[in-house]
């Protein structure tokens, strides 16, 4: 009885001392903010011109939120497997420092807010596609695939790939086929930017009993993965150029990213010292933040051959 009477003043005490920046951290802002970078440039790559002020500023705000909807979704269905992590087990669900039940509110406010926003000020089918990766990564991956397969960052890695989509749609209301190249550079980034931390975080995974590559298939393997899919997230970068989407200063660019990923990946494999995984998952973020970044660059300082 008095275990449960502490047990109840400790979970009060942690929710009488929730504050903003607990809600603020619950949608993952630094994601977010990645998300919205590669949104931004699908809306800057659909059109030659400028993009119109209420499109970039509800189409990024309706995105953001829908997008933290998603990561506060994350938050509370993974509360059990966070609690058990060294890196996650700090998180305000996973901690008691927000209930599930405010999370859940929390969750279903940014998402209705952000479906309406873009349904009302972008368009329909940015609206229902950006509602769409929602589901796929709060519901499919989070509470389905990543508890059932160590495939489960590749499959369900399409819905984190949308964003370049989403932008591209928020401008033109059509899918194109350079939005959908975006949105395989994306996919084919996230295994090997995610096994990288999974190689890191082995043992976590392990105690936690969720079936990422490393803990069903074992490191080395893993360590293969994330160089073939190297090799392949370059061949994709490639594409760009070859298809006429973009010119001098994105092949220049993506190439010199390209061959310092494919570095860690080589050195993760062969020369791997405890700190690499976690270079390489750094560095991949770096990788993507910046190739976006020259793609936007060489839209708008095309220098052809």
């Amino acid at each position: 009885m008095a275990k449960s009477v502490s047990i109840t003043a400790r979970t009060a005490r942690h929710h009488q001392s929730v504050s903003w920046r607990d809600y603020y951290e619950m949608t993952k802002p630094n994601v977010v903010m990645l998300l919205l970078l590669t949104a931004l440039v699908g809306m800057c790559l659909a059109t030659p011109t400028w993009v119109s002020a209420v499109t970039l500023i509800c189409g990024l705000a309706g995105i953001g939120m829908l997008s933290a909807s998603a990561a506060v979704i994350n938050h509370v269905v993974d509360h059990r497997i966070d609690s058990m992590m060294a890196r996650t087990f700090n998180r305000p669900v996973a901690k008691g420092k927000v209930s599930v039940t405010s999370a859940l509110w929390f969750a279903a406010a940014l998402g209705v807010i952000g479906f309406v926003v873009l349904a009302a000020f972008v368009n329909m089918l940015t609206a229902w596609l950006t509602l769409a990766s929602l589901v796929g990564y709060a519901f499919i991956y989070t509470m389905y695939l990543k508890r059932a397969t160590p495939q489960n960052i590749v499959i369900g890695g399409i819905a984190g790939a949308a964003p370049p989509l989403l932008g591209w749609t928020a401008v033109t209301g059509e899918i194109h086929a350079h939005a959908l190249l975006l949105v395989l550079i994306i996919f084919t980034w996230t295994p090997p930017h995610f096994w990288a931390l999974a190689i890191h975080r082995e043992k976590d995974y392990a105690k936690a009993k969720v079936p990422m590559l490393p803990v069903t298939h074992g490191v080395s393997f893993t360590k293969t993965s994330v160089l073939l899919y190297t090799v392949l997230l370059g061949i994709v970068c490639f594409m760009p150029y070859l298809t006429g989407m973009s010119d001098l200063i994105y092949l220049i660019g993506s190439s010199v990213l390209n061959a310092g990923f494919l570095y860690y990946a080589v050195k993760l494999k062969y020369a791997a010292d405890e700190q690499t995984a976690m270079k390489t998952f750094r560095f991949s973020i770096i990788h993507l933040m910046v190739l976006f970044v020259v793609l936007l660059l060489d839209h708008y300082i095309p220098i052809s051959l």
